[in-house]
């Protein structure tokens, strides 16, 4: 077969498999092995051997675990809980206070986790049930908690950053550092959001009498800014070791996932059950995510050993796009490929291909796998695989129903896409910050 039928084939074969129900890193494999036979023959079998070495080798892969381990900690100790009550009794007086206190707590929650499934679950049990005893619109409600929660894949520590700098070559510290204005910059467009909302449709998120006449003292305001120390502490203590220079990110995601234990302690949270399900729920989840990098490893190293690097490359030059519209034609492949296939997926198949061709274009893969990645977070929430709200409607009453939590979503949809747009329109958004620290 020609390497223009073994590429086209290749993709049907994602379609195929992802609409039939297969696990995205099995599919991926699957056809690496079924088309690399094809177009080597055996040796595809040795190929499948040295990926999997060179995963578990690659030093950086190992923060993985690492980060996700202080994620589930921290959702064990009950920190997130306090923090958001306080929040609240700060934004009581404000109407839509309460999805307020959502998005500020999911923001320092994403700082600390670096998984979605952590944040949106988190915030799910905590803010949710809040919100909807008081009367809050079920659709702001779930929407804010599901925009909120998926800020964790962007601000560092995030593992999309972590999977992405070693194939893109790009510095993984450069990659945290540019990602924190994008990510605050979302978190500070739903925040907009919901204020102007609430003023123009108090119903939306009605105050109690009790709420708006109860006053805070500064005395009060001082001893409740303890309750965040763990977060700073944590914060610091991680994402400072890394910017100035003190550890690698891999040694940083050892030291946050010590200080997760600490403060789970402190909290008098770290039993032997805590430990365990903290462990299984790690390595659930790491499995998962080593399983899809060695399916997709595999699968772009027989993509471009047939040639279908080469192919793609050669068809979107002969669309005459110029460098804008290449770069327009990427992203809106991988917002579509987020409607079916999980960000790891799109990450590990995305990048390979694409990012050497934006190179050829003159874009820096730092400003340009930024942008992918602002792009990801609507991969979250937009149906019909949307995970964030598969996870808020596993933990919801039968009173919300799965089209409320739709109708939530497409406001925060379109505030992703304009902040990406504001990050295109303003490059230094996702690089000065990179630049500071070099």
């Amino acid at each position: 077969m020609s390497p223009e039928i073994l590429t086209l084939l290749m993709f049907l074969g994602i379609l195929v498999g992802v609409f039939a129900g297969f696990p995205i890193g099995f599919t991926l494999g699957g056809l690496a092995l079924i088309f690399g036979y094809l177009g080597w023959g055996p040796q595809i079998v040795p190929l499948f051997a040295s990926q999997a070495y060179g995963l578990m080798t690659n030093f950086v892969i190992i923060a993985v675990p690492l980060f996700v381990f202080m994620g589930c900690m921290l959702e064990q100790s009950g920190i997130a809980e306090q923090a958001f009550d306080v929040i609240y009794k700060w934004f009581g007086r404000i109407k839509g206070g309460l999805a307020l206190a959502t998005v500020v707590i999911s923001t320092l929650f994403a700082a600390c986790t670096g998984i979605v499934g952590a944040s949106v679950t988190t915030m799910g049990l905590i803010a949710l049930p809040s919100m909807l005893s008081r009367g809050y619109d079920k659709s702001l409600a779930t929407g804010t908690v599901a925009a909120g929660g998926t800020l964790g894949i962007l601000i560092p520590p995030s593992i999309m950053l972590i999977l992405y700098g070693p194939m893109a070559g790009v510095s993984v510290v450069e990659l945290f550092a540019a990602a924190i204005i994008p990510g605050l910059l979302l978190a500070g467009l739903y925040s907009l959001y919901i204020f102007i909302r609430c003023q123009l449709q108090p119903d939306l998120a009605p105050i109690s009498p009790e709420e708006g006449r109860e006053t805070i003292s500064l005395i009060s305001l001082l001893v409740s800014m303890k309750t965040f120390l763990p977060f700073i502490v944590l914060i610091l203590a991680v994402l400072g070791a890394i910017f100035f220079g003190i550890t690698a990110p891999t040694e940083a995601a050892g030291l946050g996932a010590l200080g997760s234990i600490i403060i789970a302690a402190a909290h008098r949270k770290l039993t032997f059950k805590t430990m365990y399900e903290v462990s299984k729920t790690t390595l659930r989840v790491s499995s998962m995510i080593i399983f899809v990098a060695l399916g997709a490893y595999t699968f772009t190293a027989v993509f471009f050993g047939i040639g279908g690097g080469r192919i793609v490359a050669n068809f979107i030059s002969g669309l005459g796009l110029g460098a804008y519209g290449v770069l327009a034609v990427v992203l809106f492949l991988t917002f579509l490929l987020g409607m079916f296939i999980d960000w790891v997926g799109i990450l590990l198949i995305i990048v390979p291909i694409f990012i050497p061709i934006l190179k050829m274009y003159g874009f820096d893969p730092l400003w340009s796998g930024m942008l992918i990645m602002i792009t990801l977070q609507s991969s979250f929430l937009t149906p019909p695989f949307a995970y964030a709200l598969f996870y808020i409607r596993s933990i919801t009453s039968k009173e919300v129903e799965l089209i409320d939590i739709y109708k939530g979503v497409v406001p925060f949809v379109s505030l992703q896409l304009i902040g990406l747009v504001l990050s295109i329109l303003f490059p230094q958004i996702i690089t000065w910050l990179p630049g500071i620290i070099k």
